[in-house]
């Protein structure tokens, strides 16, 4: 069996659930992880070899995927259309007001590089996008409500750490457990953003940093912060590693809808996720996105994808027959 030659850009937390996930993937093996720091400071805990990100386009006929593990803010904007002219590509890409602009340029890059990228593949978006497709597919007639947490968002984490004055920084998002009880009760309200979620940040500062300068900008953040009742808390460095030691996750989507004649009948959909480590369950679904976008690409495809376009069909290594008398 010819294995699926994965590469991994970026060694943070993503980048090392991956690594890990790898093993639980017996059609794939892990080439290489690049970074962009000095490679021998990076230690792989498997000992896979690390390489500067300088070496990559040597590596343009030798890895079939490339993960690129890097921030929503700054680095997957810049680095995804970069490296799909060169490699098939995923991202997790989560800035959903930006997802459509984000795809435009890297169908662009893609499809001038004869390659195939799938963005904002995670659990959302991702898994979560999927649902709420099928939950407003399956009930037109009703209402779609996401909610995060509690848990540990590592995009958020990423864009308060990148506010000048920062040392480090963590952010929990907290659903109102109020407004998820008034959906599962059969209402269809209709909420403001803060409404439905809180942010709590946890934050150490640099030297000489301006803890009220810095609290507003965090708290004034557009598509992070912004529409939120947000709490930043100022601690030490050491409270903040131990916070980040693990970094659980979750959410629910929740479909309300009517069926019938005369819309008599409530129907409920509701799909959860409790997640002990949000970048190693991430990098799980990473993984079987890879194998099927390295079987699309065998096909002929190109250019950009979502989650939306890859048949369910090709995440698994199983055939058909198996999936028909076992999961069918």
């Amino acid at each position: 069996m010819k294995k699926i030659k994965i590469g991994i850009l970026g060694y943070g937390n993503l980048g090392k659930g991956v690594e890990s996930a790898i093993k639980d993937n017996v059609d794939m093996d892990l080439v290489a992880i690049f970074t962009r720091r000095e490679p021998k400071n990076v230690k792989s805990v498997i000992g896979t070899q690390v390489l500067s990100i300088n070496e990559l386009e040597a590596f343009k006929d030798k890895i079939d995927v490339m993960i690129i593990c890097g921030g929503s803010k700054n680095d997957l904007p810049v680095q995804t259309p970069k490296l799909a002219k060169m490699f098939n590509v995923i991202d997790s890409f989560d800035t959903h007001a930006k997802i459509w602009e984000h795809f435009k340029n890297v169908d662009k890059s893609a499809t001038a590089g004869n390659k195939l990228a799938l963005i904002s593949c995670g659990w959302d978006p991702g898994v979560f996008s999927l649902v709420r497709l099928f939950s407003e597919s399956i009930l037109p007639n009703g209402k779609t409500y996401t909610f995060w947490g509690p848990g540990v968002s590592q995009g958020h984490s990423d864009a308060i750490r990148k506010v000048s004055g920062v040392q480090n920084g963590i952010q929990y998002t907290l659903p109102i457990e109020e407004a998820i009880n008034r959906i599962r009760n059969g209402e269809t309200p209709s909420f403001l953003t803060r409404e439905m979620h809180k942010r709590d940040c946890y934050v150490s500062l640099k030297e000489d940093a301006n803890p009220t300068e810095i609290a507003e900008k965090i708290k004034n953040m557009p598509y992070y912060f912004a529409d939120y009742d947000t709490t930043v808390n100022f601690t030490t460095e050491e409270d903040i590693i131990a916070k980040r030691l693990k970094l659980p996750h979750g959410g629910f989507v929740i479909r309300t809808g009517k069926t019938g004649l005369n819309a008599e009948s409530n129907q409920i959909i509701e799909y959860s996720l409790k997640l002990d480590s949000n970048p190693e369950f991430t990098a799980s679904i990473i993984l079987a996105y890879a194998r099927a976008l390295y079987k699309l690409f065998l096909s002929g495809e190109k250019g950009a994808k979502t989650v939306f376009d890859i048949p369910p069909i090709l995440l698994t290594n199983k055939t058909n027959e198996e999936l028909l008398k076992n999961l069918l």
